[in-house]
């Protein structure tokens, strides 16, 4: 028998690995000032292109002065307890109201985070009769989510229908023998390719299976569709959307989450949502700070219109100058380059110390080896001087890439990692 601990010490996981070259840095850095367009990193300005404050609200006055103001009245705790208990208040259904009408549904029900409450709505929605079929890229909190299900479960394709199709006439068999319904999960936008899922393909499915739908638009609600109302509205299929579920943490700039449904199904996740049922209620300085977040989506489209200006200039420049920005269809915009992971060390502090660009670097687990994504998030507060910079700073680090120049600078990171 051997110590719980020995795996964890001899083994720290694919990232866990690069600790000691990268903690501080790459992974874990330190951005200061104010949540804007350009923040301070290590003490020099940079062009930040990782922060998910997609219309800009996060340091407005308006919206600091109502955070402010409600801190000052309720303080950090007030209400205590969880909703069932003594967490509940009018203004917390008050914005439950306004979020059910806003993506135009019966009802909705706050969630304290999007993660806990991703991973709890799944558990309370399928029993070990019932089979899940989801998309093969689909965010951590879904796959924790589905990692609780006790029945059977399948993954199709990403965005692939007729994958999609073959997984439902499977669990459409095994339901009939379990006497279970079938959960189908996909994102409204995927976080790092920047594809909507293709919700109008599933929703036609419908027709042929029977299913509910799930749909997790963290980053399609306020950013797409006429009003800001997400994915749903882009493409039309709100109404067919079973399960409606996003977060405050990016055009909310804010802290909470919401599921919205039938009232039928809201009322039932009320009382079978453990990680809110369980929990402390989220507090008032985020309720009346979701509120006029909320009233700012719905009276002001100019912050969306001025979003998008930035989307489209930045990503048509990257495609000008010949980058790969893959099938993007929203406001993340991927940059596709070819490289290890010392190179990409290399690419990006360069980016960093040199040009004053900040923005988030993947690599392997989460894209495959050899592959290096930088990721970016246009916000409403970038400007056309931010995307002319980044676009000369990207043509310069693409070309010390392929002539290896970053090769020869991680030689000794890559040495010292037994690459």
């Amino acid at each position: 028998m051997r110590d719980l601990f020995d795996r964890i010490l001899e083994n720290k996981g694919p990232l866990g690995k690069w600790a000691s070259q990268a903690e501080g840095y790459f992974v874990f850095p330190k951005l200061e000032g104010p949540i804007s367009n350009r923040m301070k990193f290590q003490g020099k300005e940079v062009i930040t292109w990782s922060i998910n404050d997609y219309l800009g609200l996060a340091n407005l006055p308006e919206v600091k002065k109502v955070d402010g103001e409600t801190a000052a009245e309720y303080g950090s705790a007030y209400p205590m307890g969880a909703r069932m208990m003594s967490g509940h208040t009018d203004f917390h259904e008050q914005l439950e109201q306004e979020l059910a009408a806003f993506v135009n549904k019966e009802s909705a029900y706050l969630l304290n985070f999007g993660y806990q409450g991703m991973v709890s709505a799944i558990d309370a929605l399928v029993s070990k009769d019932d089979i899940i079929v989801y998309d093969v890229d689909a965010h951590a909190c879904i796959i924790d989510g589905v990692r609780l299900h006790m029945g059977k479960r399948f993954t199709f394709k990403h965005n692939d229908i007729e994958s999609l199709e073959k997984n439902l006439e499977r669990a459409t068999k095994m339901a009939e023998q379990t006497g279970g319904g079938i959960l189908v999960i996909s994102e409204g936008v995927f976080g790092m390719r920047g594809e909507q899922g293709k919700l109008r393909e599933i929703v036609a499915l419908k027709k042929k299976y029977t299913f509910r739908l799930f749909v997790d638009d963290a980053h399609g609600f306020g950013t797409l569709g006429a009003t800001g109302a997400g994915t749903g509205e882009e493409q039309d299929v709100q109404d067919d959307i079973d399960v409606y579920f996003a977060t405050f943490a990016k055009s909310m700039a804010g802290i909470g989450a919401f599921l919205a449904a039938d009232k039928e199904i809201i009322d039932y996740l009320k009382y079978n949502l453990r990680s809110q049922m369980f929990a402390k209620s989220l507090p008032m300085i985020y309720v009346k700070g979701a509120l006029k977040r909320l009233d700012m989506l719905r009276t002001m489209p100019e912050l969306k219109a001025k979003l998008w200006e930035n989307v489209n200039a930045l990503q048509n420049g990257l495609k000008n100058k010949g980058f790969d920005i893959g099938n993007t269809n929203t406001c993340v915009t991927p940059v596709y380059l070819n490289g290890s992971i010392p190179e990409a060390m290399a690419l990006v502090k360069d980016l960093r110390e040199n040009y004053g660009i900040f923005c988030s670097i993947v690599v392997y687990p989460v894209i495959p080896k050899g592959l290096i994504l930088l990721r970016m998030i246009p916000t409403a507060t970038h400007t056309m001087q931010d995307i002319e910079e980044t676009l000369e700073a990207f043509s310069a680090i693409r070309d010390r890439l392929e002539n290896g120049t970053y090769k020869r600078l991680s030689a000794a990171v890559a040495a010292a990692m037994g690459e």
